[in-house]
């Protein structure tokens, strides 16, 4: 009896030792019990999964506390659409709780320091925006007040370009352009009476000085004005290649900004002009099997590429938007279409439960840091690629909603 124990113990110490360890964005299957109605649109579908994994908002980053995060930003911005376009309260109470969670009493946001002239941490101010316009809580209205402040004062090219971070002098990186000029745009329209209308135009025009490959019309991920850095072009100061998500960035900043910037201003007409270059050319890289995007869209035969979600889901949703509003020619309808039904088919799982998950999503990319980026092809396919990862939910909910409206 003794050794039969004994024996028991053992197996059950070898078995736990086996166990594997699920790393962070993973997921795992939670029983068939039906989670999520199967018949609802892949908006709400997408966004009840969510719910259901992260009832607080800040645990969908996996941070061991609450933090302001442009991911989180992306992901509210999401929800913001999908309240607007279902007007089901519950969405908008999942942003609220995380407002109040970050945001105190006095209107200071947890782990927020202007001083660091991050743009990044700029893009969380649309949906605190949007909060202060539906509640008039003045909570919400100091915080974009300081976020339009750290606009004022943030580091700039010698040309007037924001510098993507204080870290990254000189720089203006894509990705910046979705994280300052929506937010702006906005601000300066309802509190500035528009005076700030021709300095986001502006950033945009250095974007298309700097940054367009003529040959393909595709832009480069970002571009270094002291040509300091050792990704940075000596001649041009252009980081090396091409990366889908930035490209998704630039889209989305383009019609998002379009939104608020009038048609009579006399950048209306060149922020469209550069969103159609821009369609033209990842058009012409769109994989013709699937409709889907690869991590590094210029080069879909290479070792190590991969179709993935994010600007997958990201051009979606500024193609549709695009048509939608008349910035775009209808032909550009079937391309997303065909995109969306290839992110549907071969980037989605859905649990027997009905817990929807998207994969294959770029964890993240840039350029310089430490360890270093040097921006090189070997470098964009080698960042890790994760389920569920927020770079890819808030933009599959968005492009969710524009394929719905169709």
């Amino acid at each position: 009896m003794k050794y039969s124990i004994l024996f028991f113990i053992g197996i059950s110490m070898f078995w736990g030792s086996c166990t594997p360890t699920i790393a962070k964005n993973d997921t795992s299957t939670t029983g068939d019990a039906q989670i999520v109605d199967s018949e609802l649109p892949w908006s709400e579908r997408l966004a009840l999964s969510v719910i259901h994994q992260h009832p607080d908002v800040w645990t969908t980053e996996n941070d061991i506390k609450p933090e302001w995060n442009y991911k989180i930003g992306l992901l509210m911005t999401a929800f913001e659409q999908l309240y607007d376009y279902t007007g089901k309260q519950k969405y908008h109470d999942y942003i609220k709780g995380y407002a109040d969670l970050i945001i105190d009493e006095n209107g200071v946001v947890t782990g927020y320091e202007m001083n660091t002239y991050n743009i990044d941490k700029v893009n969380s101010g649309k949906f605190v925006h949007t909060l202060y316009e539906k509640t008039g809580d003045e909570r919400y209205l100091t915080v974009i007040q300081t976020l339009r402040e750290q606009l004022k004062n943030h580091p700039r090219t010698n040309a007037g370009g924001f510098w993507h971070k204080k870290i990254y002098p000189y720089q203006m990186w894509l990705d910046g352009l979705y994280m300052g000029t929506p937010f702006y745009v906005r601000y300066t329209q309802e509190f500035e009476d528009g005076a700030g209308y021709d300095d986001i135009v502006h950033q945009f025009d250095e974007i298309q000085r700097h940054h367009v490959d003529e040959p393909t019309g595709l832009l480069y991920h970002a571009w270094d004005e002291s040509k300091a850095m050792d990704w940075a072009d000596k001649t041009t100061g252009q980081s090396p290649g091409f990366w889908a998500r930035s490209l998704g960035w630039y889209a989305m900043a383009i019609v998002d900004v379009l939104d608020y910037l009038p048609a009579d201003h006399p950048g209306h007409q060149r922020l469209i002009s550069y969103l159609n270059d821009l369609s033209v050319a990842i058009v012409k890289v769109q994989d013709p099997s699937t409709g889907l995007w690869y991590n590094v869209p210029d080069r879909p035969d290479s070792e190590g590429n991969y179709l993935e979600a994010s600007s997958s889901c990201m051009f979606v949703y500024a193609l549709l938007k695009g048509v939608r509003k008349g910035y775009l020619p209808a032909r550009y309808k079937a391309d997303a279409k065909k995109a969306y039904d290839g992110i549907t088919e071969h980037l989605i799982d859905v649990e027997d439960n009905g817990l929807v998950h998207v994969t294959q999503i770029c964890k993240s990319a840039g350029l310089g840091g430490n360890p270093y980026r040097d921006g090189s092809y070997e470098y964009y396919i080698s960042e890790p690629i994760k389920t569920d990862n927020l770079h890819g939910l808030g933009p599959f909910i968005m492009a969710s909603i524009e394929r719905e409206q169709i």
